[in-house]
């Protein structure tokens, strides 16, 4: 094989290598109207409290969730789940997320297949107040809960076990918000991108 065809092919294989990292597909993109369909709200009111959270479709390609956020009867959280998702990553890659906020700090949940009651795996999800900005999460960075709470002795997520995602407020601040979501890649981890 010559020099020139040598080039050639390099560069093929490499434009394709790129674009497969820039144009791959979002697990979730709220651009396709058909995803709302598999969202649904959890609220507080599932143990009495008041809180309200609900979603709707925006005119920049975005999913809303939006509400009020009450603190009354022991509530005080409002969230959203996916339904079932086929995740397909490497432990070592991470949840990228574009969002607008209010400024409040979110929570960003993984489900397991294996359900527990009030079980996810959890990170932080901070947003600035009108900006699109996105937010990588790795993997390895996100903490096991029940009920709010770390879970002690029990190891990462593994990815084959992730059954669906979710974004949540408790931050204990009664009161109205505002989050958009736009959509939600995988990709390789990124130190300084870690919230």
């Amino acid at each position: 094989m010559n020099i020139a065809l040598m080039t050639t092919v390099f560069a093929a294989v490499f434009a394709g290598q790129l674009a497969g990292t820039i144009e791959q597909d979002p697990l979730v993109n709220f651009q396709n109207q058909n995803e709302f369909s598999t969202w649904n709200a959890v609220n507080d009111g599932v143990m009495g409290g008041r809180s309200v959270g609900k979603i709707k479709s925006t005119t920049d390609g975005a999913m809303q969730f939006f509400g009020t956020l009450s603190l009354e009867n022991n509530g005080g959280f409002a969230s959203i789940r996916s339904g079932r998702l086929q995740v397909e990553m490497d432990p070592q890659e991470a949840f990228r997320v574009r969002v607008k906020g209010d400024g409040r700090t979110y929570i960003f949940n993984l489900y397991p297949k294996t359900r527990r009651m009030a079980f996810s795996y959890r990170a932080s999800l901070p947003t600035v107040a009108g900006e699109w900005t996105e937010v990588t999460v790795p993997l390895e960075d996100f903490t096991p809960t029940s009920f709010g709470r770390r879970v002690q002795n029990k190891g990462p997520l593994s990815p084959d076990q992730i059954s669906g995602i979710g974004f949540m407020l408790s931050d204990k601040k009664a009161g109205p918000f505002e989050l958009e979501i736009q959509w939600v890649r995988i990709e390789p981890a990124s130190v300084e991108d870690s919230p």
